[in-house]
């Protein structure tokens, strides 16, 4: 696994170190060892899937609230997506910043997303998946949410949003 740490510290791009031979390929999606070196959070409790049936889909920005807050590993299974990840840590320097990274089921890449991060996603192909491996159980009482065209952010969205939960259109401003 190939770790590039983003300009939001503590959250990481990973790309697979595949061996590839005449079948396809072979690599290592996970390594408790490798992710404590360098300091992450190995412990995940909980896997999730969201599926999404329309390109276009978006959903987020959500996160969880301490004591609650959770690391997660989220990787792309199948089609593409546009993955945001938004600090909301008060002491960071990148507090209120974002960045972007395209996971696909091509590309094969992963984004670690560190405690006192939102999180959201556009769809940009049909039938896309997402597969997420968390650090806490779902705490409804703890979920919270920033609306997804919030002025404040100005996330860069790649396409007019086709699908959102009535929930997620009524999130609050940052």
């Amino acid at each position: 696994m190939i770790f590039t740490e983003t300009k939001l510290k503590g959250s990481y791009i990973i790309d697979l170190d595949q061996i590839i031979d005449e079948r396809g390929f072979f690599a290592r999606s996970f390594d408790g060892e490798i992710f404590s070196n360098l300091g992450l959070s190995s412990n995940f409790v909980q896997c999730n899937i969201s599926f999404n049936q329309k390109k276009g889909t978006l959903r987020g920005l959500h996160f969880q609230e301490k004591p609650y807050g959770e690391n997660k590993l989220v990787r792309c299974t199948q089609g593409k997506v546009f993955e945001v990840l938004v600090d909301l840590r008060i002491d960071s320097s990148t507090y209120g910043k974002w960045i972007d990274v395209i996971l696909s089921s091509e590309n094969h890449k992963m984004v670690y997303v560190p405690e006192g991060f939102a999180l959201g996603f556009q769809t940009l192909e049909d039938n896309t998946e997402l597969f997420y491996q968390m650090s806490q159980f779902y705490n409804p009482s703890h979920s919270k949410g920033i609306i997804w065209n919030d002025p404040c952010l100005k996330v860069s969205w790649p396409l007019n949003p086709t699908v959102i939960s009535k929930k997620d259109q009524t999130l609050p401003l940052f």
